[in-house]
């Protein structure tokens, strides 16, 4: 029995190590790439870099716009966040912890969407903007809908609402109601006791649904790229387009200098957060 379990922690440990392996080597690969010369690159792919050649990161900002196109995903993103946690939190509460006619169907609703993938009803929402936009530019003479990043950034929270309040309503659902029973006998209101109390105990799944919805809408390609048509572009499509441009210049250090400046923010978010995440994935509050 204490050889089984031996060896089963061997398999575990060499599974892990070889899975960590698969991972950071590409990683450490970009990082070392993105600061290697041209000519590097027609030697040894594997070599070292001969030195800290920043320049690609200077190119990559200023020739390619990615300093612009990091900016207005950086401007969706937040937005995208804020309008989802604004909407979901007090949502997630109420069908949680308040009982009234229409909650089943709410509920149903809502576990119903975590089965729709938004890439599948992009153009159906591309359509519908399109019609507002043409109905609006009749009135007014300008558009509103189609390539505008608030619009994006509302397109985003809306498709991650299904998810977002079925975690925070299960993470509330464990929480005793002795908590707010005590708020309500100090004399807080509904709203009062949501913000002061339930929000703060909740803190752990908050920080787990913004980090997941953060590397979602930070990397999200396809609704950037159809509502997005003009020059505006957020990071994932500026990339692809550099990707192209660069493959047919072969400034390959560029390319890659690209890659690390996607990468990079989620990578220092992951890391911030890890210790609230995981709490967040694994435990809840008091039960009743």
């Amino acid at each position: 029995m204490k050889k089984n379990t031996k060896l089963y922690k061997i398999f575990v440990y060499v599974a892990l190590i070889t899975l960590a392996i698969s991972i950071v080597v590409p990683i450490a690969w970009v990082f070392l790439a993105s600061i290697k010369e041209n000519s590097e690159f027609y030697g040894d792919p594997w070599a070292m870099p001969k030195g800290f050649y920043l320049e690609n990161f200077v190119a990559a900002f200023e020739k390619a716009n990615m300093g612009l196109y990091m900016w207005n995903s950086v401007k969706v993103t937040v937005l995208a966040l804020f309008i989802l946690i604004i909407v979901a939190l007090p949502a997630a509460y109420v069908l949680a912890r308040f009982k009234f006619k229409g909650r089943g169907i709410l509920n149903t609703l809502f576990m119903m969407g975590l089965f729709i993938n938004s890439n599948y009803i992009v153009v159906p929402i591309f359509l519908m903007l399109l019609d507002g936009d043409n109905a609006l530019r009749k009135i007014s003479g300008q558009g509103f809908f189609i390539d505008n990043l608030f619009v994006l950034a509302l397109v985003y929270a809306a498709t991650a609402l299904p998810f977002t309040i079925y975690l925070l309503s299960n993470y509330f659902r464990t929480l005793s109601s002795s908590y707010e029973e005590a708020a309500y006998i100090d004399g807080a209101g509904f709203f009062k006791t949501l913000v002061v109390v339930m929000a703060p105990l909740a803190k752990p799944s908050i920080i787990t649904v913004i980090l997941f919805n953060f590397l979602s809408f930070w990397n999200e390609y396809i609704i950037a790229l159809t509502l997005i048509p003009g020059p505006n572009k957020t990071l994932p499509v500026g990339l692809i387009n550099l990707m192209a441009g660069q493959k047919a210049a072969a400034n390959y250090g560029q390319l890659y200098a690209g890659l690390v400046i996607v990468m990079l923010p989620t990578l220092i978010l992951y890391i911030l957060v890890q210790k609230q995440l995981t709490q967040g994935m694994t435990v809840g509050g008091n039960k009743e």
